[in-house]
């Protein structure tokens, strides 16, 4: 895995049975994504945005076993492939050995004006860099 990112489960995640409603899933794979930018690759979101954009074009995910109110999960992310302007990744979580949900999301390099753009020079070298085990 390329980037790690803890997340405990927290009340406002779960339904009043205090199991993971499903929806609070995406959330929190935003929030690894968002992370492994701004951490692994020196790129954070807030300084994307004005000018560009990574949003979610694709998203599939397998819900393994129920998280709870509670749990320790640690998102896992894996770049699996990159090309012109779209980046494929795989995340999954786990908490005490189990895995619980896996994702396979694509996001795409998009302009100001919301058409997919090549990801620029520096930021492929990083994301490269990163699936090679370089950085």
């Amino acid at each position: 895995m390329h980037f790690h990112y803890p997340q405990k489960v927290l009340f406002k995640h779960c339904d009043p049975a205090g199991i993971v409603f499903y929806p609070r899933f995406f959330e929190m794979i935003n929030d690894a994504v968002e992370a492994m930018f701004s951490d692994a690759l020196d790129w954070p979101f807030e300084e994307i945005h004005p000018d560009q954009g990574v949003p979610t074009a694709s998203i599939s995910v397998q819900f393994k076993a129920p998280c709870r109110h509670g749990d320790q999960l640690m998102l896992a992310v894996e770049i699996k492939a990159i090309g012109t302007s779209s980046l494929t990744l795989k995340t999954r979580a786990t908490a005490q050995d189990q895995l619980r949900f896996e994702a396979d999301h694509t996001l795409v390099c998009v302009g100001a004006d919301g058409r997919p753009t090549a990801w620029p020079d520096d930021m492929r070298h990083k994301i490269t860099g990163l699936m090679e085990g370089r950085t």
